[in-house]
């Protein structure tokens, strides 16, 4: 199982998301998730590890939804 959590500026947990994957299809899905909770007003940074199926998740939900941000990658 892989857990993704969003966490505010503060440490809070916002969302999370429990998946058998950690692909793009189970990342969309949580941050589609996270960014519909009634706590987020609006993201101003998204900080996220190097898993290369967070860029995919995040274009597609750019073309869905007309999301616009830029993710900032740590390792």
């Amino acid at each position: 199982m892989y857990l993704y959590r969003a966490v505010d500026s503060e440490g809070n947990t916002i969302d999370f998301y429990l998946s058998k994957s950690r692909n793009h299809k189970a990342a969309k899905c949580f941050f589609k998730k996270a960014l519909q909770s009634f706590h987020v007003s609006k993201s101003r940074v998204i900080t996220v590890d190097k898993n290369s199926a967070y860029p995919i998740a995040i274009e597609q939900l750019e073309e869905e939804k007309g999301y616009q941000w830029a993710p900032k990658s740590e390792g």
